[in-house]
């Protein structure tokens, strides 16, 4: 079997590499359109007023036209009468007949019988008059080359009679999706099936930076197919992206196939998520191979095909805003790449907090609920959890500041909080990072959340909450709020194949368990505990997951026949249940952050009949 080894090259050495290769022997191509059509597009060339504007000398002002030395001798002790011969009625904008000169305003005019007016003040030659030229002169220069031709702008050029703009034609990128295990989307894929969702991403990113795109059908693992749609690509279109394919694996052809047609510069770049990037060039085309995970490739397309586009079209790419926040979670990284780590952020007090998000390459949902972005270095080794960091915002400042951050154990209510918020009309939403009960007392002490949801079981007492609140919070810090009763227990696969009736069936199973941390984890110790269970004798205990749905869509998928959970998330996914017990899942809330209005207006959705509604379709909830 061959192998292609990596190259592992700083973003910024291989962004050189690529552009410079990119733009040898490169011309932008034109087109002329409307001018009423140009707002957006980058003029080619200067551009020249083909007439004066205005034309003509135009009213300033709705009152008449005079000629200025018929007003010479007006004053409050002499005023002059005008009769109608000696002016013209105008409007703004009216031309001004040739025999007149000036303009006096409709509110300095005392209108007398048989058309005579009387004036009080005199004016002065072309006084309340635009004279020709006085905007634009025939000849002048409204914009220079690759100016982006605002709204303003566009109004200036046809103002100055151009009715007709050469610009630089808007880049299409081809996208060629390849891959066996790729096909259309669909709501029921097979096993083994991965639905095809990256080509809708980038078009979309594209279309954003202002590029056409040209999606083409799905290509299996296939050298000389994916090589024939390549080529064809790179003749036609102004850029081609090829969707997976771009590591060193069996089935990655992507680099050979640019190998083959044009020229490789970069395979392999110091970036995590990001590192397999092919970056090359065939004819006059430049070619991107975009690794296969759909948070990989965001990131190379962020860093490396946006500066493209931008090039391609004579832009700028617009500065990304950024400000410092305080890190809500430790995070440790390799020495070996830059890293990117999408992150939530809060406005606490005069503070913003940023949450990281799940790092993995192929988790979108950290692209979508992301607000902001961590850039780290290379030999960086880890960013510990109160430090200050600077983070490229994603979301407008407005969104963040109203944004709840809330952290600690999950469970689904909180998404139907968050729904209901934007139903109601409330500006805010529910950020929410699932960090367990014990990260939720951590992260509230610190004052790195406005609240957070817990369920912690006092093995001592058989009592819920209250004495973690005791002995780890400050009444000064913090409110510890009542939530709702939940129903935990076994979620087995439908029909319960495996005969598991209780607790202790558990052992000759495989289970998977939720994090370090959560409470879910801690009842889960206390009845191996009360079971007479040692932790080694479950296959899965180190099997973790972050969410109770996550848990039961890996029974749901066959990956496990039990694991430990809330009702509602084994009625999402069709499991069987075997009730265990009723816990308490509460709040404790930042003092600073209560009586304000986002706190009302969450507090006012929680206790709301929508929402008990909906925790009883739901099922396995009491709301106290």
């Amino acid at each position: 079997m061959k192998h292609n080894y990596l190259d592992n090259i700083p973003l910024e050495e291989a962004k050189e590499k690529f552009f410079t290769l990119a733009k040898k022997d490169f011309t932008h191509k034109t087109e002329e359109i409307s001018t009423t059509e140009a707002v957006g597009r980058v003029l080619s060339g200067a551009v020249y007023a083909k007439i004066c504007c205005p034309h003509y000398n135009a009213s300033a002002m709705d009152g008449i036209a005079v000629k200025a030395k018929d007003t010479y001798s007006a004053s409050e002790s002499t005023p002059v009468i005008l009769t109608a011969d000696m002016y013209t009625v105008v409007d703004t904008g009216d031309a001004i007949p040739d025999d007149k000169d000036a303009v006096i305003m409709v509110e300095d005019l005392s209108f007398e019988n048989n058309g005579r007016v009387k004036i009080i003040a005199s004016v002065h030659p072309f006084q309340n008059v635009r004279q020709i030229g006085e905007d634009i002169c025939m000849g002048d220069m409204i914009a220079p080359s690759f100016t982006v031709v605002t709204p303003s702008l566009c109004g200036a050029m046809l103002a100055g009679g151009i009715i007709k703009a050469t610009v630089i034609e808007k880049p299409v990128v081809a996208i060629i999706p390849t891959g066996d295990e790729i096909v259309s989307p669909t709501d029921n894929p097979k096993r083994g099936e991965i639905i095809e969702f990256n080509s809708s991403i980038f078009s979309g990113m594209l279309k954003s930076w202002d590029a056409d795109t040209v999606v083409y059908p799905i290509i299996p693992d296939k050298k000389d197919m994916i090589k024939l749609s390549v080529k064809e690509a790179a003749e036609k279109y102004d850029a081609v992206l090829v969707l997976a394919g771009s590591s060193a694996g069996r089935d990655d052809y992507t680099c050979d196939i640019i190998k083959e047609l044009g020229e490789v510069c970069v395979h392999g770049i110091a970036i995590k998520p990001g590192k397999p990037a092919v970056l090359g060039k065939i004819g006059s085309t430049p070619v991107v191979g975009l690794p296969g995970y759909p948070v990989s490739a965001i990131v190379v397309m962020r860093e490396i095909v946006r500066d493209l586009i931008a090039f391609l079209s004579h832009k700028t790419v617009k500065a990304e805003n950024k400000i410092t926040a305080v890190l809500g979670k430790r995070i440790i990284f390799s020495l070996k790449y830059r890293e990117y780590v999408r992150v939530t952020i809060g406005k606490i007090g005069e503070i913003y907090v940023a949450v990281p998000l799940p790092r993995g390459a192929g988790i979108v949902t950290s692209f979508t609920k992301a607000d902001g972005i961590i850039v780290v270095p290379q030999n960086s080794e880890g960013i510990e959890q109160g430090e200050a960091v600077d983070v490229i915002l994603v979301n407008p400042c407005k969104d963040i500041e109203n944004s709840i951050i809330m952290t600690g154990s999950h469970d689904p209510i909180i998404d139907e909080i968050n729904d209901l918020l934007k139903i109601k009309g409330y500006p805010y939403s529910v950020s929410s990072s699932h960090v367990g009960s014990m990260g939720a007392l951590s992260a509230v002490k610190l004052g790195q959340a406005h609240l957070g949801g817990i369920h912690l079981l006092d093995t001592e007492t058989g009592r819920y909450n209250d004495s973690y609140v005791e002995k780890y919070l400050d009444a000064d810090t913090a409110t510890h709020v009542k939530g709702i009763g939940r129903i935990q227990g076994l979620m087995v696969e439908k029909g319960n194949p495996k005969n598991i009736k209780g607790f202790a069936d558990i052992v000759d199973h495989r289970y998977v368990n939720r994090q370090l941390g959560s409470g879910t984890r801690i009842l889960f110790d206390y009845l191996l505990k009360t079971n007479g269970i040692d932790k080694n004798e479950i296959d899965g205990y180190r099997n973790e997951e972050f969410t109770h749905t996550a848990v039961a869509a890996q029974i749901a998928g066959g990956n496990a026949d039990c694991g430990l959970g809330i009702y509602s998330a084994a009625q999402m996914y069709g499991l069987d249940f075997i009730e265990l017990s009723v816990e308490e899942y509460d709040f404790i809330v930042n003092n600073d952050f209560i009586n304000t209005p986002m706190y009302n207006a969450f507090m006012e959705v929680f206790r709301s009949d929508e929402l008990k509604e909906r925790m009883k379709e739901m099922g396995g909830y009491t709301l106290g």
